[in-house]
């Protein structure tokens, strides 16, 4: 069986996230970038799927830039198996949207033909939450999203996914191609040794266009502009109850 993951390039989670002085988006320029934490956990729990023995084949892919070609290379080093570049040179203004992102992975789905297909749960810079239901959406495929567990059955054909809820733990059966998204308590994804990261580089990437996939990213929303959202004031420290409980009724009026 073969395993699609879905990466992206995003900037960095250490990094302090600034607005372009001309307020059209985020500063990305001399910004280090790198994987989206919650696709680390999805290219790592691939990867011990097919060590497991539950696949034959991980292939990563990714929606960017040329430089998106350095997260493949980091899916590559941890141990993915080759990777697909769908080259799309990003418009601040008319941001790819999910369903644009998961009508690109379903036309690599439809390629590829994989069993199972795995992505992070949400990108961190965007926090969207959307491109796993939608591609199962339109793939027509079962879904098990925020996964902290994934068992295989390759002769039952089946994925048994723990889905963390409000309520507690729930547990859901999945029909094999399938759909998953993956939550942060999942797994602890590995680092890439030296000599992973010296293969990678003669690894396989197949670059594509949306066109050639037959896609149309036509973005029907324009970001007119971006702020940083407004500073909280500072906090006040207070001598005695009585003072706190005359803020709260007076000024908070939450009393």
């Amino acid at each position: 069986m073969k395993i699609l993951v879905a990466v992206k390039r995003v900037v960095d989670y250490a990094v302090k996230v600034r607005v372009r002085p001309d307020r059209t988006g985020v500063e990305t320029a001399n910004v280090k970038m790198s994987m989206n934490p919650f696709c680390e956990i999805a290219v790592e729990e691939a990867l011990r799927l097919r060590e497991a023995g539950a696949a034959a084949e991980v292939v990563a892919a990714t929606i960017g830039p040329a430089q998106s070609a350095d997260t493949l290379r980091t899916a590559l080093a941890m141990g993915a198996d080759r990777a697909v570049h769908v080259l799309h040179d990003p418009d601040p203004a008319r941001p790819l949207l999910p369903l644009a992102v998961a009508k690109i992975l379903r036309a690599v789905a439809l390629q590829e033909k994989p069993g199972l297909v795995i992505l992070g749960k949400q990108a961190i810079d965007d926090d969207c939450n959307q491109t796993g239901q939608m591609l199962a959406g339109l793939l027509q495929w079962p879904q098990g999203t925020f996964a902290s567990k994934v068992l295989l059955d390759k002769d039952k054909q089946k994925a048994t996914v723990e889905r963390e809820v409000d309520g507690g733990i729930e547990t859901v059966s999945l029909d094999l191609p399938a759909v998953i998204t993956t939550d942060l308590r999942l797994n602890q994804p590995r680092y890439a040794t030296l000599p992973n990261i010296m293969k990678a580089k003669s690894k396989v990437i197949k670059k594509v266009t949306p066109e050639e996939l037959n896609v149309d990213i036509r973005s029907d929303m324009e970001v007119i502009e971006v702020n940083e959202p407004p500073k909280r004031k500072a906090g006040v420290i207070l001598s005695s109850v009585d003072e706190l409980l005359d803020k709260l009724k007076n000024e908070a009026r939450v009393l």
